[in-house]
């Protein structure tokens, strides 16, 4: 592995200090017991958030002891915008779960909490599996590219008229698979009702996420292979990334009409990433052509991190600008 210099007890501290800033988020979101979540506090939190995850790429530009730190840091920052952009755009669907679950908006904190927290167990398997993998056969990065440009051209094609999800599977499984009440009971994810143990609505909507997380994980985990291969680097960045999302959550769901052209930014991010890792499969594609009998070459065309970083960080701001234009310009016609 490209961290194996990064000791255990590193290893250790960052994930005991994960987890401390996830309880005191809880705390904080919670300090005033139950209450709905508004905008101005969910826009400070995710900036806190965003804060804490530009300190720790400094950390990484001053300290990290493998390679060039500075070229590190790039790749940390690069890794982030991708996974946030992706994530970003996820939330939306996790805003269509909580509506179809009935999920009151002051309970959401709870099982978004949760989610996070599963998401972090889930991605840090999927990451080390993935690096693994990927040493062992590098080849498979040009799937993951061919992938990724196919789920960034389905996302001009997909429409967001429908949100009625009771025949999404993972809806259906989940309803299924567990006797469920029907109805909220505070923030509980299990009652006892005449003798017999009852998930809640709010415990289906948390399964419900964490299953969607695992499924968005498949784009976005191969997608920041494209700018960095380093354990650490991919992992930090993915975890900093969805650890600001339960704020981020709240403040999209005030903010929603402003991100109409953000799922189209989204799949360009994705088509370029696809395209990036396919380009650095050039001896395999030659050889490919090679055995094929074909005469054509692909040249070897690198994309520097900065260039990435710079691309992905454009094409986010875009797709924001245009959205905002296009609805405050459908706000003062009406």
């Amino acid at each position: 592995m490209h961290s194996i210099g990064i000791p255990l007890w590193a290893w250790v501290v960052f994930y005991v200090s994960v987890v401390l800033m996830l309880v005191a988020d809880l705390k904080m979101f919670t300090r005033n017991g139950e209450h709905e979540v508004g905008i101005s506090e969910a826009l400070k939190m995710t900036a806190v958030w965003i804060g804490v995850s530009v300190l720790f790429g400094l950390g990484i530009w001053l300290f990290y002891p493998l390679g060039d730190s500075h070229e590190k840091a790039m790749e940390f920052f690069a890794a982030y915008l991708i996974e946030k952009s992706l994530s970003t755009d996820n939330l939306f669907v996790f805003l269509m779960l909580f509506s179809y679950f009935g999920i009151e908006r002051k309970y959401q904190h709870e099982v978004l909490f949760w989610g996070i927290f599963g998401a972090l167990v889930l991605r840090s398997i999927f990451i080390f599996a993935g690096v693994a993998v990927i040493d062992r056969f590098e080849w498979i990065l040009g799937l993951f590219g061919l992938f990724l440009l196919y789920t960034g051209a389905k996302m001009f094609g997909h429409s967001d008229e429908q949100t009625d999800l009771s025949q999404n599977f993972i809806v259906r499984w989940v309803s299924k698979a567990f006797p469920v009440s029907d109805k909220l009971h505070g923030d509980k994810f299990f009652i006892v009702e005449a003798g017999r143990r009852l998930a809640t609505p709010l415990f289906l909507a948390l399964i419900a996420i964490e299953l969607s997380d695992v499924i968005f994980a498949v784009d976005s985990i191969p997608a920041v292979f494209c700018v960095s291969r380093d354990p650490f680097i991919v992992l930090t960045s993915n975890i900093f990334a969805i650890l600001g999302l339960r704020a981020l959550y709240f403040a999209l769901a005030a903010l929603t009409k402003y991100f109409k052209y953000f799922k189209y930014g989204v799949g360009i991010i994705l088509m370029f990433v696809g395209l990036k890792m396919l380009l650095t499969m050039d001896d395999y594609i030659n050889a490919l052509m090679a055995w094929a009998g074909l005469s054509v070459r692909m040249p070897h065309i690198e994309i520097s991190t900065v260039l990435s970083l710079g691309i992905i960080f454009g094409i986010l701001l875009l797709a924001v600008l245009l959205s905002y234009v296009s609805t405050t310009r459908e706000g003062s016609k009406s």
